[in-house]
């Protein structure tokens, strides 16, 4: 059977969302944040303490995308994958990249210096915040004419990048969406498949182990 470690909205919430949408069964381990400190005993599973962790028979990865790239394609045929011979594929795997390497990372110095770090270096945690901002510029122009980011429906590209939204309104920066953004956060939180990967963490949660982002 499939298992992820996870943390509550951590970067590990990518692949739970995409093991609901895909409807796979899996075991869930949910630790408390940041497990290396909290859960010593993953270290043995994942000796850099890094979440994601997945563990599909001989298979062991710890990238959050690259895990959701690989249960679509694994476990498809799926609408959340784009064929290679799609026009559409380039950007399907932009857009899942882009999600972690270009969105994600400015909010994790965000959190370090604002929620983990207060007052040691607030100018690094402004400065990325107006950096993820001025890159969602992207997304907002990629929605001008479409519900979702690419090949006309909704793939492993939205859970990508809608984690990356999951994040910003952790640390409030969602005051900052446009309202074509706000509206795709919205179609995002409505799918039943995110509902489902919201309710799985909770329920698999130990006690007191509290969300990623307080």
């Amino acid at each position: 059977m499939i298992r992820l470690y996870h943390c509550t909205d951590a970067r590990s919430f990518r692949p739970l969302w995409a093991l609901e949408e895909l409807g796979l069964d899996y075991g869930l381990t949910v630790m408390p944040f940041p497990p290396r400190y909290r859960a010593k005993e993953f270290m043995v599973v994942n000796p850099l303490g890094t979440i994601p962790a997945l563990l599909d028979g001989e298979t062991f990865m710890t990238e959050s995308s690259a895990i959701v790239q690989y249960l679509v394609t694994r476990y498809g045929p799926s609408d959340l994958a784009v064929a290679v011979s799609d026009p559409a594929y380039g950007a399907w795997l932009n857009w899942l990249h882009f999600g972690e390497a270009t969105l994600t990372f400015p909010q994790t110095l965000v959190l370090r210096y604002r929620r983990f770090e207060p007052g040691k270096a607030e100018v690094v945690a402004d400065d990325y915040a107006k950096w993820f901002l001025s890159r969602l510029k992207a997304v907002d122009r990629a929605l001008e004419n479409t519900d979702w980011l690419c090949a006309g429906r909704f793939t492993a590209a939205d859970i990508s990048v809608g984690y990356a939204l999951l994040l910003a309104t952790q640390l409030g920066l969602d005051a900052e969406f446009t309202p074509a953004i706000a509206a795709y956060w919205a179609r995002l939180q409505a799918r039943p498949g995110f509902q489902a990967a919201k309710a799985a963490q909770v329920a698999h949660a130990p006690e007191g182990s509290g969300a990623f982002a307080t």
